[in-house]
């Protein structure tokens, strides 16, 4: 297994991508490769200050950055032999396994439609933010800012991947979806929840248990949570400014302690054909540590194959 990692993405790298992916190594068994991607004048003095052997990784070394404010697409083809840009291709060419970033978060998403492409059938590919339930086990939502625009058909899809990462990474079995509105009743919300509504009640391969509200987030109710990326966004932030709020009044609560992002490192795009992570661009070496670990659980559990087979069976 081959983990590919952008040591120049996020707003704290190199510094932080490489104290992460030493934290990493440590952790990981001797089988698990992690590749470094990214200028390796910028790398070794940071191995050297910590006095930890660069042996214990490949490096791929890079000349070129993308800026976390550069546009996508531009960056990508006018920086060829920037970090992101070379992990793609290594991706696409089959010489890693995986690959992860802190950084451009747009550009990640481009890179990822370049180079391995859409699965067959997906409409859209989508991120997803883990749900810490009260009981003490995780949710998942999607999506949280990728389409910001939908039609039912794509909510449709959504509901389909987040039960397939639920089940595949969270370890739930049959896990229940539920749409989000502005209420439990089937002819509460949008035109857009409406018909999506009307599209996943039909679905015999999905456990869809009907709308819920905010308020449902964090209970039992639902393991997966479906909704546009507009409204996803708006929930992951204000849950993010909610948990900094906490901090700030100096409240440490078990429970909320497990809002902190770092704790989960990041989310793969899911409907791609092979495995991309994407992570937090403030994300120190803990999230980079964490966003690694989740690139090793991502591939031992197949999900773009587990994805690609489920859209594959639908389209038959």
């Amino acid at each position: 297994m081959k983990i590919g990692i952008d040591i120049m993405g996020g707003d704290f790298a190199p510094e932080q991508t490489v104290l992460g992916a030493i934290e990493a190594r440590k952790e990981l068994p001797t089988n698990v490769e992690l590749v470094l991607i990214g200028d390796r004048d910028a790398m070794l003095p940071i191995f050297q200050r910590e006095n930890f052997s660069a042996d214990k990784f490949t490096i791929v070394h890079c000349t070129e950055v993308i800026g976390m404010g550069e546009h996508p697409t531009k960056a990508i083809q006018q920086k060829p032999n920037s970090s992101l840009a070379v992990g793609f291709q290594l991706l696409k060419e089959g010489k890693i396994n995986s690959f992860a970033s802190a950084g451009n978060t747009g550009a990640m998403l481009v890179g990822s439609m370049f180079s391995v492409k859409a699965i067959p059938g997906i409409h859209r590919p989508a991120i997803t933010s883990p749900l810490p339930k009260f009981n003490g086990g995780w949710g998942v939502i999607l999506d949280v800012g990728v389409n910001a625009d939908c039609k039912p058909e794509i909510l449709q899809q959504f509901a389909t991947l987040g039960s397939i990462y639920a089940e595949s990474i969270l370890n739930i079995k049959n896990p229940s979806v539920g749409l989000m509105s502005i209420g439990e009743e089937e002819e509460k919300g949008n035109l857009l929840v409406k018909e999506t509504h009307q599209l996943l009640k039909s679905m015999s391969t999905i456990n869809f248990i009907g709308n819920v509200e905010g308020r449902d987030l964090f209970n039992e109710k639902a393991d997966v949570v479906v909704c546009d990326g507009f409204t996803g966004n708006v929930i992951l932030k204000e849950a993010e400014s909610f948990y900094a709020m906490i901090r700030k009044r100096g409240i440490r609560d078990e429970y909320f302690d497990r809002f902190d992002f770092e704790d989960y490192g990041g989310t793969p795009i899911l409907g791609i054909n092979s495995n991309v992570i994407i992570a937090h661009g403030i994300s120190k070496a803990k999230a980079i540590k964490n966003m690694i670990l989740l690139s090793k659980n991502v591939i031992d559990a197949k999900l773009s194959e587990k994805i690609a087979n489920a859209f594959t069976k639908e389209t038959v």
